[in-house]
């Protein structure tokens, strides 16, 4: 596993060292030929960073123990990336003293003013676009909150609606209950009310039938 790391290492050393060397003439460069070195370097900086993507996959498969190394190697490497990155950045807005003097027909003191400026300009794009990374970052992670929110406040809604269904089907059921209870209510006054009226009934009768047998005798 680790001879292929090193392989990488090996490749990535000697594209490094060739893309160092072509940034260092960018700027003495014009024209079609500033551009077509700009894009050589372009394009040997992306073998770069798939060299470096290779590189991790292989740290991935090493063991835990023996990761420690490979990784802290590949910090390094990531950092020399970086650093190239940012230098070819700086070498396609700078002219050599030949070029400048050539481009802007002034003096020494003039092309290191411009120099400067350019270099400025520069880094003030850079740390807007990484301000603006940051703004799209914060956006992306509102828009996640709000979508959870959205996804909960649906939730809820469910839960009501669901709570609101038991509640009527629970009023329809005691209102139901009711109506019987009512009418078993009603039935038994009504069986008492008979029973009451049969109580009476038959006491009468019975005195009725005391009161004539004695009259009999």
């Amino acid at each position: 596993m680790s001879s292929d790391f090193e392989s990488y290492e090996q490749d990535f050393a000697v594209l490094t060292a060739e893309i160092t060397g072509r940034i260092g003439k960018v700027p003495k460069l014009v024209g079609d030929e500033k551009k077509q070195m700009v894009a050589n370097v372009e394009k040997q900086l992306e073998e770069a960073r798939e060299l470096l993507e290779q590189m991790e996959l292989e740290v991935r498969e090493i063991p835990p123990q023996s990761r420690g190394m490979y990784s802290s190697r590949m910090r390094s490497y990531a950092q020399e990336m970086g650093k190239l990155e940012a230098d070819f950045k700086r070498s396609r807005i700078a002219y050599s003293d030949e070029v400048r003097n050539e481009l802007l027909g002034d003096d020494g003191n003039s092309s290191e003013n411009q120099r400067a400026h350019l270099l400025d300009n520069t880094e003030r794009l850079e740390r807007s676009s990484r301000r603006l990374e940051a703004g799209y970052q914060i956006a992306v992670e509102t828009e996640q909150i709000g979508q959870e929110m959205l996804e909960n406040l649906s939730h809820d809604r469910e839960k009501i609606q669901r709570a609101r269904e038991r509640l009527r089907e629970t009023d329809a059921n005691l209102g139901k209950s009711s109506r019987v209870l009512t009418g078993m209510l009603r039935r038994i006054i009504q069986n008492r009310i008979l029973i009451v009226v049969l109580a009476v009934v038959i006491i009468f009768t019975t005195m009725m039938a005391i009161f004539f047998s004695v009259r009999g005798r």
